[in-house]
């Protein structure tokens, strides 16, 4: 089962694009070989169904569905093997549906209100995004400041460069991003070049602080 610890541990979740489906079993030997066995395959392409699925049958990665928007979109993404599911905004009704299927969810914030709406509803784990445009690592740590009890996967913006940074906060489990696992790349079949950059972000990501317990 996957929990707040599961992200904790890996420190980054790649966010990834598929126009192919075929393209997720050769994705999911990469990310293995570069030493990060997880992914967020986003619901922005017809494939994104399909490929969740032959990642899920790979075994060695854990998968979860990004971009959810819908409660339908919930259902497609556990159906096809999903283990996370990541909105980009807080719905009252997605949280609900993935508590009735058992799955962790990772719902979107970027402002206190969200933020009081989503512990409102017993979620303590939220996506900052769009993080980049949001203030990026000022603006989460101001916004961390009076909510202690609640953990953040900053994501969109954020590059090898600036990864480290959200990652040096406190309040970060994890950071989403697409760098190590380019669209194009995929496109070309060159996933070689997805290994190495993923093992050079775990790399360099490996000395950032490691979070404090999930406060549950």
């Amino acid at each position: 089962m996957v929990t707040p610890e599961t992200l904790g541990r890996h420190r980054l979740v790649p966010v990834v694009v598929l126009d192919e489906a075929e393209s997720a079993a050769p994705l999911a030997d990469a990310l293995v070989e570069g030493g990060l066995p997880i992914a967020e395959v986003t619901f922005r392409t017809p494939a994104a169904a399909a490929a969740i699925a032959r990642m899920a049958a790979h075994g060695g990665v854990t998968v979860g569905a990004g971009t959810v928007i819908t409660v339908e979109q919930v259902d497609a993404a556990v159906e096809a093997g999903a283990r996370f599911i990541v909105s980009p905004g807080f719905s009252p009704a997605i949280v609900r549906r993935c508590r009735e299927l058992g799955v962790f969810v990772l719902p979107g914030a970027t402002t206190a209100t969200e933020i009081m709406a989503a512990l409102e509803a017993g979620i303590s784990v939220l996506k900052f995004f769009p993080a980049g445009s949001s203030g990026g690592v000022s603006a989460l740590s101001a916004l961390s400041a009076p909510f202690g009890q609640v953990s953040f996967v900053p994501t969109g913006g954020i590059d090898a460069a600036s990864a480290p940074d959200y990652l040096a906060l406190p309040s970060v489990l994890a950071v989403g991003g697409s760098w190590m696992v380019p669209r194009a790349a995929m496109a070309a079949g060159d996933f070689g070049l997805i290994a190495d950059l993923v093992a050079a972000s775990v790399q360099t990501t490996s000395a950032t602080p490691t979070p404090p317990e999930w406060p549950g």
